[in-house]
C-alpha cells in the first residue's frame, strides 16, 4: 500500500464537484489528510492549509469522503495542470532558498495536527 506521507510525485486532488488542482503537500491526519496548496509557504496555515474529513482509503488513487487524490499524468494526459505544474517547477527552480526544508515542513504539519506514518514524510515537487 502506498502511504500518501511518502509519496513524493506531484498529486493532484479532485474536490466533489469536480474541480482538480496540484497540492505541495499530503498528510496524514487523525480526522482525514491534511493538504497544503502550491506556494503555500507564502501564504498563512489558515489560508494555504486544508483538511479534508474521512477514511483515506486506497493505494494511489486514494479516496476520502468525495475526494480523490492521484498522482498527476505524465505525457500530457493533464493538459488542464500543465501550466500549473510548469510554474511551480520553474519557481522551486529559481528559488531554490525560499522553500522550506522537509524538516521544517514535516514540523509544520505535526503542529497543524497531522500525523504521519513515517519519518521520511516529503512533499510532493518539493526540491
Amino acid at each position: 500500500m502506498a502511504i500518501i506521507d511518502e509519496v513524493t510525485a506531484p498529486l493532484v486532488l479532485r474536490e466533489p464537484d469536480g474541480r482538480e488542482k496540484l497540492i505541495a503537500c499530503a498528510f496524514t491526519h487523525p480526522q482525514g489528510l491534511l493538504y497544503l496548496d502550491l506556494y503555500w509557504h507564502l501564504a498563512t496555515p489558515a489560508e494555504a492549509a486544508h483538511l479534508v474529513r474521512g477514511e483515506l482509503r486506497g493505494d494511489g488513487p486514494w479516496r476520502i469522503g468525495d475526494h480523490r487524490l492521484r498522482v498527476l499524468g505524465c505525457h500530457n494526459t493533464d493538459p488542464h495542470l500543465a501550466d500549473d505544474f510548469a510554474r511551480w517547477q520553474e519557481y522551486l527552480q529559481t528559488h531554490p532558498h525560499a522553500y522550506p526544508p522537509r524538516t521544517q515542513i514535516l514540523e509544520i504539519a505535526r503542529r497543524l495536527g497531522a500525523t504521519p506514518r513515517t519519518g521520511n514524510t516529503a512533499c510532493t515537487m518539493a526540491p
